[in-house]
């Protein structure tokens, strides 16, 4: 069996790997994880991100500015990222992490909203896909991507929402984030909403150094353990673990060319 991995939704810009990134690569490769996308969350980290794309063959960067960044988020943000998305550097390959939430203390919810308008709008000027964070704003997200058409969609990313809310998402065109949560047999819900959704709409993910796994809750999440979260989805699932894993390659090609 031949397994390759990509990790969707990795923060490399974070500790523990600052400093440490050709080792943690070389773990990642090591359990077949291939290429990692490190997803930015403020402007003040977005050369940062793309230093670390330019730097790494395995490190592709999305770049974008976070709901829970909404405290610290400046007017002349979205111009940064801007002249980012200008030099369209090849290894730039989507606009994220954005979105909503409302989990947040003081969320500046109207705030937030504005600021995801005007990322979206983005990924359709310059035809990028997206990668999208919702806490307790499914719905409220689903009705805002209706309103703003793009062209190449992208993923809701660690979804942990229900099967009615996965696929209202689905059938908008975006993919949906199968990450750590479906490691602990008490997220149920999540688990069988996963063992149901259509497999050609999910991508693999990490969000480390967050959303720590089963059995190493306290430790930093890393990219090598995608493969975990594989081999979870695959007891899951009816479809053959290479069949699982080819096609879940094969959405991350189509969504973000990588």
């Amino acid at each position: 069996m031949t397994l390759r991995f990509v990790d969707t939704h990795c923060h490399f810009d974070f500790p523990p790997f600052v400093g440490d990134e050709t080792a943690s690569l070389t773990r990642a490769a090591a359990a077949g994880v291939e290429k990692i996308i490190a997803v930015g969350v403020s402007a003040a980290r977005f050369d940062t991100v793309m230093a670390l794309a330019e730097q790494h063959q395995a490190v592709y960067a999305a770049l974008g500015v976070h709901p829970m960044a909404i405290a610290e988020h400046q007017p002349e943000d979205l111009a940064m990222l801007e002249q980012h998305l200008q030099r369209r550097p090849d290894k730039l390959v989507a606009i994220g992490e954005i979105g909503l939430d409302l989990f947040i203390e003081n969320p500046q919810f109207e705030r937030q909203q504005a600021l995801l308008d005007a990322q979206l709008r983005l990924a359709r000027d310059y035809d990028l896909p997206v990668i999208l964070h919702s806490r307790r704003t499914h719905d409220k997200l689903a009705m805002q991507l209706r309103r703003i058409d793009l062209p190449r969609r992208g993923v809701v990313h660690g979804f942990a929402g229900s099967e009615q809310q996965a696929l209202a998402f689905i059938r908008a065109g975006y993919a949906i984030g199968v990450g750590g949560t479906i490691t602990y047999e008490r997220a149920s819900k999540t688990r069988q909403t996963f063992s149901r959704l259509p497999l050609a709409s999910l991508l693999l993910e990490t969000d480390s150094p967050d959303m720590p796994l089963q059995g190493f809750q306290g430790q930093p999440n890393r990219p090598e353990r995608v493969k975990d979260v594989w081999q979870t989805l695959c007891a899951l699932r009816p479809e053959s673990p290479q069949h699982i894993a080819d096609t879940l390659r094969e959405n991350t090609r189509l969504i973000f060319g990588v």
